[in-house]
């Protein structure tokens, strides 16, 4: 095998996207929770503390959406 095909990504099966659009959905549920709690927390340390889980779930909610882009480009056209 070359070193060309070893970097060449391959399609998504079916049940990777299943995979990763759940962890897109918990990604945002917890992101959301995050700063409802933060927002209503009387204590300033425990709000930045949960504003930073916020950046935390939102960066991997990008890091999960770039993924997908990534593969967009060899996606199957038709559902397998």
């Amino acid at each position: 095998m070359t070193t060309q095909n070893q970097n060449q990504m391959l399609p998504l099966t079916s049940k990777e996207l299943d995979y990763i659009v759940d962890c897109i959905s918990n990604e945002s549920m917890l992101a959301k929770h995050a700063a409802a709690t933060a927002a209503s927390a009387q204590d300033k340390m425990v709000q930045q503390a949960l504003m930073g889980f916020v950046q935390r779930h939102e960066q991997h909610l990008n890091e999960l959406v770039g993924a997908l882009e990534a593969h967009k480009g060899i996606a199957p056209a038709q559902p397998q």
